[in-house]
Formats: structure tokens, sequence, C-alpha cells
């Protein structure tokens, strides 16, 4: 039987600090990007293993195998359903039944059916001697009345049940929720490790800091961005395309997505204005910090103006249009001498 990759370092001093530590219910929360998903799920592995060790489960016993091919009868996966099947989870027969024939299309949310489903399987006996697992993720997704059903089970799990919910917005979670949890603020990776796992996933190492750098440090988002096809080479022109007015360098986005990027873009050049280092670009991609002191009330007018369109960026009258703009805005807050 094939072991499971190795978790990525920060992944893995997080797992050898969580597995022994007592409470039936986690909650795992951080920004995007830090590896909420994995955690939960090596958590879940653990918890379920037949012959854990210090370091977490050992990868080669049944129940891990049957967590690896998704099929494991104790662990309970609420998500999106747009998520499971991105991720290879199976969605419950009626839901799958109502996808294919085309009675609705996979939501979006954590759907208060999935959370019903949950509170019958926690009171199921285990199947393997080893208790149950309920994963969450993203937990914010979950609508009002999913969350309501899933706090009631919190209050008085049923048996021998652990939960362990995974968020990139717990403050969206119902307090009762949250209190109903022990927390677990993900840890951030240093810039070393980072690169050099971004390089063992295949990423050469001229891109590997462009990567890192415009997900915000954020290693599962820079090798999100790379499988995109979006960045790193976008990255390294979009300054000077935009200080010439060259639109075209927007063409591969959606609106969101270029507001996302510009937004980054102005942070970076507001810094250097003030005399910071970069957080999203390499220095030797953005002007001279020079240039842009002049310019600091251009670039601060031009961030607001970026923070109002992101309001109406996922429903704009024609993206055509709206990246035109941008790239117009973008050029009149960088015309530099």
């Amino acid at each position: 039987m094939q072991h499971p990759a190795a978790p990525a370092p920060w992944i893995g001093r997080q797992i050898r600090q969580l597995v022994d530590r007592r409470g039936h219910a986690w909650l795992l929360q951080g920004p995007t990007g830090l590896g909420q998903y994995p955690l939960a799920l090596a958590l879940a592995r653990n918890w379920l293993c037949e012959q854990p060790g210090p370091g977490g489960a050992c990868g080669v016993c049944p129940s891990c195998h049957a967590i690896e091919v998704r099929a494991h009868a104790d662990l309970a996966v609420l998500m999106p359903e747009t998520l499971m099947i991105e991720l290879g989870w199976p969605l419950s027969e009626k839901a799958q039944g109502d996808i294919d024939d085309k009675k609705r299309k996979p939501s979006r949310e954590i759907r208060v059916e999935g959370l019903r489903d949950v509170v019958e399987f926690a009171q199921r006996t285990s199947a393997r001697g080893r208790g149950k697992v309920v994963l969450v993720y993203p937990a914010e997704r979950m609508n009002a009345i999913a969350a309501n059903t899933l706090l009631k089970t919190l209050e008085e799990p049923a048996g021998d049940v652990k939960f362990v919910l995974a968020s990139e917005s717990a403050h969206q979670l119902l307090p009762t929720i949250r209190s109903r949890c022990q927390l677990h603020t993900m840890q951030w990776p240093t810039a070393t490790e980072a690169l050099a796992w971004l390089q063992g996933q295949g990423v050469v190492a001229a891109d590997a800091e462009r990567l890192l750098r415009a997900a915000g440090g954020r290693p599962d988002d820079a090798l999100a961005y790379l499988q995109s096809g979006r960045i790193p080479s976008l990255w390294a022109r979009l300054p000077a395309a935009l200080a010439q007015g060259d639109a075209s360098v927007l063409a591969s986005l959606t609106p969101a997505q270029a507001i996302e990027a510009l937004q980054k873009l102005c942070h970076d050049l507001l810094l250097l204005a003030s005399g910071a280092e970069p957080r999203f670009f390499v220095p030797a991609d953005l002007p001279p910090p020079g240039a842009l002191a002049a310019r600091y009330k251009a670039l601060s007018d031009w961030s607001k103006a970026l923070s109002k369109s992101a309001r109406t960026a996922d429903h704009p009258f024609n993206p055509g249009l709206m990246l035109e703009a941008l790239a117009s805005d973008a050029r009149r807050a960088l015309h530099l001498p």
C-alpha cells in the first residue's frame, strides 16, 4: 500500500502539537492558503488510525487507506458540493442524483441536508471501533440553518464523535460555535520553508519567490496561482504594462481577479512611497521609490477607487469595459515622471 505524501513542514509541526490534545471539537482558523484543510484531514486521519504514532497517523493501515480512497465509514465530510467534487469526496446518493438529473447545480454552501445526515451519523456505532470524526470545511460556508443544526450537535455530542472545523473566515461563524470548540490559529511557514516546499511541488526556483509574494506568503495560494496559469509571468510584467496603459495585461483575468491584483500592486506602491518594503511584488519589478513619493495622493485615491470597484466586481455590466477602465485608472495613478 502506498504511503501518502508527507505533509508540508509547518503542517507536520502543527499535527505533532495537536494530536495528543484532548477535546471533542477543534476549530482551525486563519487566512486562506495556510493549509487548514490538510491539517484538518491529518487530524481526522490520526484520530481514526489503527496505529497512530507521535507524528500522526501511520498512513498504511486499513483505516488510513479508507480515508485515502474517500471511503471511511467513520468519517463524515461536510463541504460545499462544488468543493467536494473538486477534492474527490463522494456526495450523498440523493444529492448526486439531483445533480445528475440537472434538477439543480452543485451547491457553493454547506447545505442543511448534510448537517442532518451528520446528526444521524453521530448517533451510529463506530464501524471500526476508533470513534467517529466530522470534518467541516470551510466552516464559514454553512448557512444559518446549517450552523444552528451543527451547534445542537456540538452542545450534546452523541457517543464517541470528534469534530474538526476548518475556517478561513472564523469571524463569520456563530460565536456559540466558536465558544464550543478549542481554537487553533494556523501557523505561518518561514519564507525558506515555503520556497523549498514550492520547489518540491515542481515550481522552478526563478518563479517561486514571485508566486509566494503574489500570494502574500501563503504557500497553498501560491501553488493555486501557478496552476491557474496567471502567475508568475503576469506578475513580473504587470507594473510596467499598466504604467504604459496596456490593458491587455489584464485580459486573462476576471474583474474580481484583476481588482485583487491591482489592490496588491497599489498596496506595494504605497509602501514604497512611504519608504517601506513591498510585500506582494519583487522590488525589481516595481518603479524606483524616489519616483513614487510625489504620487502618494494619486496612489491613495486609486486605492479608494479599487475598494469601491471591488464591491461590484462579481456583477459588472460589461467585464471588458470594466477591465479597460481599471487599466486606465492604473495608468493615471502610475503616471510617473
